[in-house]
C-alpha cells in the first residue's frame, strides 16, 4: 500500500470561483430553479450537505455572469465574509463571489476533502488578505500545501469513520429541533 502524499489543493481538484447575476435584471431571478448559495445560506448551517439556498437563479441569471453550474459532491468554501464556511453540495448549485469551491477529481473521495477543508479551515483564514474584508484568493486556495493518502480507498475509510460520528450529531440535531417544535 502507497503511503501519504504531500500535494496541493489544487492538484486535488478544479478550484471554481462563483458571481452574482445582475439584481437588476428581474429575469436573472424571477421564476429560477437553479440554486444560488451564498455565505449566508451556510451562517449557522449545521448540516454537511446542502441543496437550496435563500434564492435562486435563472438560466439566463447564470448565463449574464461567470457563474458556474457545480456538479454534486463539489465542496463548497466561503473565501470571504467570511472565510471559512464548508458545505458539500447535495446536487448541481452555483455560488456567488464569495467561494472558491472545489470539483473533487476522479481520484479524490469528496468527503475525504471535505475533512480536509475543515481540518484546514484556520490555516486557510490565516492567508486571506485584504483592507475592507479578509478574502483567500483562488491562487492561494490553489497552492495550499496538504497532506493526503495517495490511495482512494483510504481516503474513502478515513472519511466514512470521521462521517459516522457526524452522521449521529446530524441526527441528534434534527430529534431536538422536532422536540423543540
Amino acid at each position: 500500500m502507497k503511503e501519504w502524499k504531500n500535494c496541493t489543493l489544487g492538484e486535488l481538484g478544479n478550484i471554481v470561483g462563483g458571481a452574482t447575476p445582475s439584481t437588476k435584471k428581474f429575469e436573472n431571478y424571477e421564476g429560477g430553479t437553479i440554486p444560488w448559495i451564498t455565505p449566508k445560506d451556510l451562517s449557522g448551517f449545521l448540516e454537511r450537505y446542502i441543496a437550496q439556498g435563500e434564492r435562486n437563479i435563472t438560466e439566463a441569471g447564470l448565463r449574464s455572469c461567470s457563474a458556474q453550474l457545480l456538479p454534486k459532491h463539489s465542496i463548497l468554501f466561503s473565501s470571504r465574509a467570511p472565510i471559512g464556511y464548508i458545505a458539500i453540495a447535495a446536487c448541481e448549485v452555483c455560488t456567488n463571489q464569495g467561494f472558491k469551491s472545489i470539483i473533487p477529481n476522479n481520484d479524490v473521495d469528496y468527503m475525504f476533502l471535505y475533512y480536509l477543508l475543515k481540518f484546514k479551515k484556520g490555516e486557510i483564514e490565516n492567508m486571506g488578505s485584504g483592507t475592507t474584508f479578509k478574502e483567500v484568493s483562488a491562487g492561494v486556495m490553489k497552492n495550499i500545501q496538504v497532506r493526503v493518502p495517495a490511495e482512494k480507498s483510504v481516503q474513502i475509510k478515513i472519511a466514512k469513520i470521521l462521517s459516522s460520528l457526524d452522521d449521529k450529531i446530524e441526527l441528534n440535531n434534527r430529534i431536538n429541533d422536532n422536540l423543540a417544535a
